[in-house]
């Protein structure tokens, strides 16, 4: 597995339940997560000196409830700064897992003899696209939420990246991705974080069992033999390392060469010592 171990503002400090009971720089937070399916006792005073808790409901969905939280706040991760505020579907604006990969794909570009052209594509609120500026990319970040991409730009500036070569595009992935083809566009490195599910601006549908394959054979157009990396993050239970791997390998391996490696990623935890699973990545390099 690999795992996110170099945080300082962020921690796991304890599961039980269901449940996640998270440190995020001075504010404890409870969150739901399906991966803790075990029952240990709540024997953390964060349980009960927790700041927000979000409960899920039966029905789908769920809540928060806020005990002395502002609306938003930052962390750090080495030199990037993020700020974070709760909103519904029990998410604060950041994966504090996917660290791990920022790390990796960053000595790529920091180690390459040229400058590098990078595409984060389903971008969110920009912790790749930081991440991968500050090691010296030009990148392009694609979101289909407006929302999302603004959030982003403010992490740039609060990083000190807010003049660096980043290009914000509100846009659905699929459509950009085939209109760069068509324009002729190549990467020297792409990174990808697509939902199980989604709607572009314009109602567009994604369903990742349905549409990761053909998407990744379609952004596959966009590198070229000199290109350096490509990472596809998973947070669907059905893709786990070894389906990454299967699929990267046949779109990309058999037209580029290189090589596949595909884990789970997790974050560890405090109390226990245990390793929190967290999806799965599959990278591929040369």
């Amino acid at each position: 597995m690999w795992i996110a171990n170099n945080w300082k503002d962020y921690e796991v400090l304890a599961t039980s339940n269901g449940e996640k009971l998270e440190r995020w720089g001075d504010y404890i937070l409870v969150r739901p997560d399906p991966q803790v399916i075990w029952d240990t006792p709540h024997t953390h005073s964060g349980w009960k000196h927790k700041n927000g808790h979000y409960h899920r409901s039966n029905k789908g969905g769920g809540e928060w409830e806020f005990f002395s939280l502002p609306d938003e706040w930052s962390i750090n991760y080495k030199d990037l700064t993020f700020h974070l505020k709760p909103f519904k579907f029990k998410h604060t604006g950041l994966f504090p897992e996917q660290a791990v990969n920022w790390d990796w794909f960053s000595s790529i570009i920091k180690e390459s003899d040229r400058p590098l052209k990078i595409l984060n594509l389903f971008a969110y609120t920009g912790g790749a696209t930081l991440a991968a500026a500050k090691a010296g990319a030009s990148v392009t970040h694609v979101d289909a939420s407006k929302g999302m991409v603004q959030w982003a730009k403010e992490n740039a500036v609060a990083s000190g990246l807010g003049d660096a070569p980043i290009r914000w595009l509100v846009d659905d992935c699929v459509k950009f991705v085939e209109r760069e083809i068509r324009r002729g566009n190549h990467y020297d490195g792409i990174i990808m974080d697509p939902p199980s599910y989604g709607r572009g601006p314009k109602g567009e549908i994604w369903k990742i069992e349905e549409s990761i394959f053909p998407f990744i054979e379609l952004t596959a157009q966009l590198l070229t033999k000199d290109s350096k990396f490509l990472l596809i993050n998973s947070y669907t239970t059905g893709l786990q390392p070894a389906v990454l791997s299967y699929m990267i390998n046949t779109a990309i391996v058999s037209k580029f060469g290189g090589s596949v490696d595909a884990n789970e990623i997790g974050l560890p935890v405090s109390e226990d010592g245990l390793v929190l699973p967290c999806g799965a990545s599959g990278r591929w390099t040369k």
